[in-house]
């Protein structure tokens, strides 16, 4: 019998050439002969059939085949590469002159039927499992067992666990023929900690300032709490790429490391020693623009910024060309990039170094101007086309424009319809011969809808609150009744709904806000209608004395217009606004009457800029500022009224002549005279990695037209606590400033003028689309004050804290905070406020 073995087919040639000697019925057998095929056995299944491995094989009866020769070796490679048998074999069994039959002997790989993971958490072998592919029917081959084994070691030893052990035992399965069990034991033994880190042959730069540049690769020190000594072979090779850079952003363009060794410490430590080379320091010497006929050199030299005598910095020249940390950076290659050359090529190249100066060549190639040819939008399964293309930058027909791209970008990130974080253009088609490109924007839809539904105890009572916010509504859809999953939605719209509600008072609101009125030009048309009826307190009962009742009713209409100058990040919004309060038997401190109407009629404009970065629930870098104006009427400089004179007039007075203050204050504040400023501006930037820094100043001042008439009850600032809206509705504006009670920064009356500011570090924990989470720490600083002579803005209660805030699409943002004031709201007090704990829902710092 011959025998051809995938292993040892090589000596088929052998075993065929002498068959006469083994088997009396291969004396006809011809070597290189062509036979057919009369007959295929398979020997040596337990789990697969015949007719399986033989379709597998490509083998069949009447098939012609040569043997031996190259489809023979073909079959055999094939079946070992399905990765199922432990050996295959290949024997001639019966020659009768043109036909032969074949026997493929097969030995089956076992199967895995159940696994176990010990030596670490469960939360970390599910990763593991996933990684390598563990799973119930798994062929357990030796590869696959021995790539497992590895895999683990060096998954932990990235890690710092350099001494990991992993043992694989497989243990035969009783139940089931060829079944095996695997139990897989780590042992990570002890992360290992860096206990000495050692540069070898730095004479310009000392030990300790070139240890700095190892961001994350620390020796261990007890006073170190923030960075961990920890080795781990990613972040140390990342951290001696950040020395040699360190040495050529100061001229020492030749600076590198020789070598690096570890050295294992008697007390389970290691040391680092890196012997680095630091070669002499060189200087720019001449910059020639070669290739350029777009822009002048004086252009080009503006953007490059570096000058003929500066040391050599090679970090920052690399920057200049092309600065890939920034999609908007301002470089040579975004230079002629946003302005439609996207093939343009920009090299720096060495041309002489005489001494210690290098003279170089920017040498250009600006290629063929470039234009978008086909734009499109997939993965919108709820927002409707014309939503997102109204947002484009990037129009087909126009000249390519990076920065175009980048802020497309932007503008879909801040619909808030997708997830910000997925949001990447595709670059197809792009042509050099015809100039074009086109360009795919992949989206991945977001909840734009949100539920408030929450109870708590507040103000003497139980509080309910049922909000309801549909962020792409569609109003045009109202009345198709198709439209409705549960909601006409895809339309960009704002429809809010609102109830809250306890014994003691209710309010209710709707809101509505079309982005582009008309659908042409980026014009938001926005309305708001509410009404709130609050009650008083019977302190008798405990229970609400609706005898006495505060009512205000309120709608405003407002247009806000993208601008164009300075650029159009701008926005100029107005608004008219109107609110009926209406004070049934009504006594409080704030109003000096308690029966009466009163009657605000305002115009509020605002000029605002918003440039924040992608992502609106966690902005990485940009800022936001606004100024606002609010403002009524005149009316006593339009009527010439001397209200300081009022109580000489019968009417404002009793029997006795003496002057009636209720009706007096009544006649005051029939109609609401006032004018408010606000002042607010954020800005965020990125430290390291995904670490952010948010900074943010804010003012207010209510003032009066008339210093008789005096200021006007309503429309104060309260600032302290949370900053969420309470059940006092006598149109306030509270301002969050935590580590204090709420509103206990401001007189019971209210402030007429405040100002904060705020220092906050956040962390992403996660930025996925069914919940964006963040932790973060900050430091603020503020005050309310009645006056503004009182006015001063060193006088400030101080805190700080830590937070969390998770969004999430259904629920919008909630957050909880823990604040410690350094200073007490009351003024006579010297010991500190202490802790405070604030919840957050639907609103952001």
């Amino acid at each position: 019998m011959i025998k051809i073995s995938s292993k040892f087919f090589i000596i088929l040639l052998f075993l065929i050439s002498y068959s006469n000697l083994m088997n009396a019925q291969l004396n006809n057998f011809i070597k290189g002969k062509l036979y057919t095929i009369d007959s295929i056995s398979v020997t040596g299944l337990q789990n697969f059939s015949d007719k399986t491995v033989i379709s597998y094989s490509g083998l069949r009866k009447g098939k012609e085949i040569r043997l031996p020769g190259e489809e023979t070796s073909g079959i055999l490679n094939k079946l070992w590469n399905l990765d199922l048998f432990s050996d295959v074999n290949f024997f001639v069994t019966k020659v009768d002159g043109d036909k032969i039959s074949i026997e493929l002997a097969i030995e089956e790989l076992p199967t895995l039927s159940e696994y176990k993971i010990n030596g670490v958490k469960k939360s970390k072998t599910q990763n593991i499992i996933e990684e390598t592919d563990i799973k119930k029917g798994k062929k357990l081959s030796e590869s696959f067992l021995t790539n497992t084994k590895n895999y683990i070691k060096n998954k932990y030893k990235k890690d710092g666990f350099l001494d990991t052990k992993v043992n694989i035992n497989t243990i035969k399965d009783s139940i089931d023929n060829n079944t095996y069990k695997m139990v897989v034991n780590i042992d990570k033994g002890p992360r290992i900690k860096i206990k000495n880190i050692s540069f070898i042959g730095n004479e310009i730069y000392s030990q300790n300032k070139l240890k700095r540049k190892l961001k994350n690769t620390k020796q261990k020190k007890s006073i170190r709490f923030w960075k961990k000594s920890k080795y781990i072979i990613k972040d140390f090779k990342e951290d001696k790429d950040n020395v040699v850079d360190f040495y050529k952003e100061k001229g020492y363009r030749d600076a590198r490391i020789i070598s690096d060794s570890l050295i294992r410490n008697n007390d389970n430590s290691i040391s680092l020693n890196i012997n680095v080379e630091e070669g002499k320091k060189y200087y720019f010497g001449d910059i020639k623009f070669i290739g350029n006929t777009v822009y002048f050199d004086n252009q080009l030299k503006q953007i490059l910024g570096i000058q003929k005598g500066d040391a050599y910095n090679g970090v920052l020249l690399k920057k200049r060309i092309a600065d890939t940390s920034k999609p908007d950076g301002q470089d040579i290659t975004n230079l002629y990039q946003n302005s439609g050359y996207l093939f343009s090529n920009i090299n720096a190249v060495e041309v002489s170094a005489v001494k210690d100066t290098i003279d170089f060549e920017i040498r250009i190639n600006e290629g063929k101007r470039a234009s978008f040819n086909k734009i499109s939008v997939v993965g919108n399964t709820k927002t409707n086309d014309h939503v997102i293309y109204r947002e484009l930058r990037t129009k087909p027909g126009e000249i390519y424009s990076k920065d175009q791209v980048v802020r497309t970008v932007r503008e879909l990130g801040q619909l808030g319809f997708f997830d910000a974080e997925e949001i990447n253009p595709d670059f197809e088609n792009v042509d050099p011969n015809s100039g074009t490109v086109d360009i795919k924007f992949d989206l991945t839809e977001a909840g734009a809808s949100q539920i408030e539904l929450q109870g708590g105890y507040g103000g003497g009572g139980f509080i309910g609150t049922l909000g309801l916010a549909f962020n792409n509504f569609s109003m045009r859809n109202i009345l198709n009744k198709k439209s409705y999953k549960p909601l006409p939605m895809g339309d960009g719209q704002n429809l809010s709904l609102r109830l809250q509600a306890s014994q003691f008072y209710s309010t209710y609101s709707f809101n509505f806000v079309e982005p582009w009125l008309g659908g042409r030009q980026p014009v938001q048309f926005s309305t708001n209608l509410s009404h709130t009826i609050q009650y008083r307190y019977d302190y008798f009962t405990g229970t609400a004395d609706k005898s006495q009742s505060f009512q205000i009713s309120g709608l405003s209409i407002g247009l806000a217009k993208r601008l164009r100058v300075p650029d159009d990040y701008f926005q100029l919004s107005q608004a008219l606004s109107f609110q009926y309060y209406n004070l049934n038997n009504y006594f409080t401190g704030l109003f000096t009457f308690g029966n009466g109407q009163a009657n605000n009629l305002a115009y509020t404009v605002a000029l605002t800029r918003n440039n924040t970065y992608t992502n609106p629930i966690f902005p990485t870098g940009g800022s936001t500022f606004s100024i606002s104006a609010k403002l009524t009427p005149p009316y006593s400089i339009i009527s010439g009224r001397d209200y300081n004179k009022l109580g000489d007039l019968p009417e404002f007075q009793d029997k006795n002549g003496n002057p009636l203050i209720d009706k007096i204050d009544q006649e005051k504040f029939k109609w609401l005279e006032y004018y408010k400023f606000k002042f607010n501006g954020t800005w965020y930037t990125k430290l390291i990695d995904k670490l952010v820094l948010k900074t943010q100043a804010d003012f207010g001042f209510l003032g009066a037209y008339n210093q008789d008439r005096g200021n006007i009850p309503f429309e104060r600032f309260f600032l302290g606590g949370d900053g969420m809206i309470n059940y006092s509705m006598d149109g306030r504006e509270t301002i969050a400033l935590r580590g204090y009670e709420n509103q206990s920064l401001s007189s019971r009356d209210g402030s007429i003028i405040y100002n904060k500011f705020s220092i906050e570090l956040r962390y992403p924990i996660t930025l996925k689309p069914s919940a964006s989470i963040y932790a973060l720490t900050f430091l603020e600083a503020g005050n309310g004050y009645d006056s503004f002579r009182s006015f001063d803005p060193f006088n400030s209660k101080r805190s700080t804290g830590v937070g969390v805030r998770i969004f999430m699409p259904a629920f919008g943002l909630l957050g909880i905070d823990f604040g410690y004031g350094f200073d007490n709201a009351n003024p006579n007090l010297n010991e500190p406020n202490g802790w405070e704990t604030h919840f957050v829902i639907g609103q952001n710092f």
